[in-house]
């Protein structure tokens, strides 16, 4: 049975309905875990930091993509829960095309100065190069992965979660294989790794491009895009809660690595990658539900409908909870085989990475509230409580903690600045979900 916006849901529905969205945001992580896994064990530690390295830089650009496809969404969710489905035709064509153009504008400017921003990260003569050869191919595929970026959220909102989900895991498979090809046997080391996520990069943001430019049975297609000045303000300001997760993830990111180049060297960075990439995979079932339930949030508060906003806000948190103390037990147990996956190799590194993995992982008990606050608020059109959640948790709380935490206790510091912040950032979620459920009428 097809499971519609307009619907009342259960928990057996909101669970159907967001499932593809959270298996998608886990296969979209997973395939960049294999990239780590393969570089670190095929390659080398040297080449393996230094991609992490760049990464954070990398992944500013995909924010715009997110903050488009998250404010977008929930600005089209809403003008067809008002039953304007032209209109939300032609703010959705706009964005896609907007996207595309500051897509390529991104890729020009990265590649130019790629080299510049690396040098000025700190990076040494020894990851220099390979920095620069990882980032300008990954280049090559910024507006694909922003378009990807853009419609994992459309995709939910038109009603096709399970066609977002098989594009992301055809994507993720296409990236394994080619890892596997390109690093593993053709040994053509960091360029490999880059070709394998370029590429499948371009099958995750093309193919659902198609799919919208084509005949199709939903209320969403490409088509006109008359230019809507409000409606591009409306978008951004709604999602500049992601937008701010994103760049404050790889500010952060950037900050982490700078400190622990000066207290552990390359091994604390590299340890740091390895908790990033496994630590993605966990926050990615928060990441998916928030995604998969935005659009829901936002056709009900278009129609109307406060009823069923506290129906969604109330299973929501519950569901929340239950994950959170199932992915902070799960994190806990997997310690040790996942850090020996990557960095098994080398006995010190491997101890760090573990100690640090365990402290870290004590997050995720917080993390999903405040995610999950920050979506909500989006999809209720209201960017400015959304970002100011986002900017608290993922940017202000954490510089403060990393640092100062490191003065007092050290490398464990840096891991547990990350657990304070979402402390925290939670009675800041707490404070917004209190003053506004009269106007929303959700709680």
């Amino acid at each position: 049975m097809k499971i519609r916006l307009s619907d009342s849901f259960t928990y057996k529905k909101l669970i159907r309905f967001t499932i593809p969205s959270i298996i998608m945001m886990i296969f979209t992580s997973v395939y960049g875990v294999v990239d780590g896994l393969f570089i670190s064990n095929f390659i080398g530690r040297t080449e393996f930091t230094s991609v992490n390295f760049i990464m954070p830089f990398l992944m500013i650009f995909s924010a715009v993509g997110f903050m488009a496809g998250t404010g977008g969404s929930a600005l089209v969710a809403k003008t067809l829960g008002e039953g304007n489905n032209e209109k939300a035709r032609n703010i959705f064509s706009l964005i896609v095309y907007l996207m595309i153009g500051i897509g390529l504008l991104f890729t020009v400017l990265g590649i130019i100065f790629l080299k510049d921003v690396t040098l000025a990260l700190g990076a040494d003569e020894e990851m220099l190069p390979l920095c620069v050869e990882y980032g300008r191919i990954i280049m090559l595929a910024l507006v694909p992965f922003m378009l990807q970026s853009v419609f994992q959220s459309f995709l939910v909102t038109a009603e096709r979660p399970t066609l977002g989900l098989i594009i992301t895991i055809a994507a993720g498979v296409t990236n394994i294989v080619l890892d596997a090809l390109f690093v593993a046997v053709l040994e053509w080391g960091v360029s490999g790794a880059a070709l394998a996520t370029g590429i499948s990069q371009f099958i995750g943001g093309i193919t659902p491009l198609i799919f919208f430019i084509l005949p199709n049975k939903t209320k969403l297609r490409l088509g006109q895009a008359p230019f809507d000045i409000k409606a591009i303000v409306k978008t951004f300001t709604n999602g500049s809660s992601e937008f701010m997760t994103n760049v404050s993830l790889s500010v952060v990111n950037m900050l982490y690595n700078n400190r622990l180049m000066e207290i552990a060297g390359q091994n604390g960075v590299a340890a740091y990658g390895v908790i990033m990439y496994v630590a993605f995979v966990f926050i990615s079932v928060f990441l998916g539900y928030a995604i998969g339930s935005a659009p829901i949030v936002g056709y009900h508060y278009g129609a109307g409908n406060k009823a069923e906003l506290r129906n969604v806000y109330g299973k929501s948190l519950r569901l929340i909870g239950i994950a959170a103390f199932l992915l902070t037990l799960s994190a806990e147990l997997l310690a040790y085989p996942l850090s020996a996956i990557f960095v098994g190799y080398d006995a010190e590194l491997f101890d760090m990475t573990q100690r640090g993995f365990m402290i870290y992982s004590v997050s995720y008990l917080l993390a999903g509230f405040n995610i999950y606050a920050s979506s909500f608020f989006t999809a209720l059109n209201n960017g400015f409580i959304s970002a100011l959640i986002s900017f608290a948790r993922t940017l202000v709380l954490q510089i403060i903690c990393v640092l100062c935490l490191p003065f007092l206790m050290g490398i464990n510091g840096i891991w547990l600045s990350i657990v304070f912040a979402e402390g925290l950032s939670l009675i800041l979620t707490i404070c917004c979900f209190s003053a506004n459920r009269k106007k929303y009428g959700y709680a």
